[in-house]
């Protein structure tokens, strides 16, 4: 993502204009979008034209629309958002108060006017803009006819590829047909790694697997790159890191990432970051309870009492659409901050935030023990229905 302007007031009313560049950054995009915003893009409309003779013609024209935006749309596999709303500008082609749906293009600008830009906010355009923050961890989790094709970005875990071969079983006295579909898969496999995976982006690619599946599949992935000379792997192959995992299913990504061997490998990213902070806090939860709170009730007693060493929390309780709820999370943020914690927010569209949205969203491990505060709780949570 690039930041074109950037121009917010004292009252943290303003706007900024920004260019996505790729896909990750409309995942940025969507979680800065808020109901109430308004955003002038460039955009395709299809115009009726009446001619001398009163013939009816329609044609499509590129303009540029302000909308007060109404609803978001973020398709997470294809990474396209579409933002639907009416217009608020005068525009020779589009009525005041007409309706249409922008579809956000990469390398196209857009800018976004807010009436409050907050913290949260704020920090996801520095995260959106920040060149090093890019998807530099692949991994393959693989079982004998499955496998998993992933890129894990700082902000989302993106499956790129699913391969999916039926493997027959290996018969008494005949393996022909075994080891032919064997083959197939790890042919099937290696074509989506050479076609999903950008080796000059990728740092690391993790292959995961239960057994030996993950040795066998290297062994023939490399024989093949020699037999073919296929320099792109050939000069790669120190990039990948074999591991174990219990199937071949996205969800074992959690262990894999887990996996010490990996983290210290992994140490600069933020993926790896997210799991460790996740693990940290269940592994508090098991041998000192009192230092480990989730729901935000209780969070915000421990907030209360200075008490919070790490905040953990998901980005989709910002996607909010009620004002106060969402202020209520920008303030416990920015009160964790002020008090010299840490904040880790955690994507949604990753394993740990999925895992994290289980916990209600937030959860955060503490300095000192705070007794039980389950009956508070309790109340406050009357309070809000």
């Amino acid at each position: 993502m690039k930041l074109l302007q950037k121009d917010i007031e004292k009252d943290n009313a303003g706007q900024v204009t920004l260019v996505p560049e790729e896909a990750e950054d409309m995942w940025h995009t969507y979680n800065l979008l808020q109901v109430g915003d308004s955003l002038r893009a460039s955009t395709i409309r299809k115009v009726q034209t009446e001619s001398a003779t009163g013939s009816v013609g329609s044609s499509r024209v590129r303009t540029t629309l302000t909308l007060c935006v109404e609803t978001i749309d973020f398709d997470t596999q294809a990474c396209q958002l579409r933002v639907k709303g009416t217009n608020i500008e005068e525009n020779q082609f589009v009525k005041m108060g007409a309706y249409h749906t922008i579809e956000l293009e990469l390398n196209r600008k857009f800018t976004l006017a807010k009436k409050n830009w907050d913290s949260v906010v704020l920090d996801r355009i520095e995260q959106a803009c920040d060149p090093s923050q890019k998807a530099d961890v692949a991994a393959v989790v693989m079982q004998e006819g499955l496998a998993n094709v992933v890129l894990v970005t700082p902000a989302m875990t993106l499956l790129r590829a699913k391969v999916e071969v039926t493997i027959p079983r290996k018969r008494k006295g005949s393996c022909s047909q075994h080891e032919k579909a064997l083959e197939r898969f790890y042919e099937a496999v290696m074509q989506a790694i050479l076609r999903h995976i950008n080796f000059d982006v990728v740092k690391c690619v993790l292959v995961g697997s239960p057994g030996f599946v993950k040795d066998q599949f290297i062994a023939y992935m490399f024989k093949e790159a020699v037999r073919q000379d296929n320099k792109l792997l050939l000069e790669n192959r120190p990039k990948f890191m074999l591991v174990h995992s219990s199937s071949g299913h996205k969800y074992s990504l959690k262990e894999i990432l887990c996996d010490p061997a990996v983290t210290s490998r992994l140490s600069d990213t933020k993926a790896a970051g997210e799991v460790k902070a996740l693990e940290d806090f269940y592994k508090m939860l098991q041998h000192e309870p009192d230092r480990a709170f989730y729901g935000v009730a209780h969070v915000e007693k421990a907030a209360d009492a200075l008490a919070i060493d790490t905040l953990l929390i998901s980005d989709k309780l910002f996607r909010h659409q009620d004002v106060p709820t969402r202020s209520r999370y920008v303030r416990l943020v920015d009160s964790v901050r002020d008090n010299g914690g840490t904040v880790r927010i955690f994507s949604s569209l990753h394993v740990s935030g999925e895992q994290l949205t289980q916990l209600s969203g937030v959860a955060a491990i503490l300095r000192f023990p705070i007794a039980d505060l389950s009956e508070p709780e309790d109340e406050s949570s009357s309070d809000e229905d």
